[in-house]
């Protein structure tokens, strides 16, 4: 999901991560290196099975 920047995303475990980028690639399948941002690393793995 691509938001405007500046941003600032707090993650579930209450840290923040802050990007002060004009556009903002936000990870919305956890997958990423360097979530809550998205890396594009979500498309060397594979998804877990259910």
């Amino acid at each position: 999901m691509m938001v405007q920047g500046p941003v600032r995303v707090e993650t579930p475990d209450g840290s923040t991560v802050e990007s002060d980028r004009f556009m903002v690639a936000i990870c919305t399948c956890r997958r990423s290196k360097t979530y809550p941002l998205c890396d594009t690393s979500h498309r060397k793995k594979r998804r877990p099975t259910p």
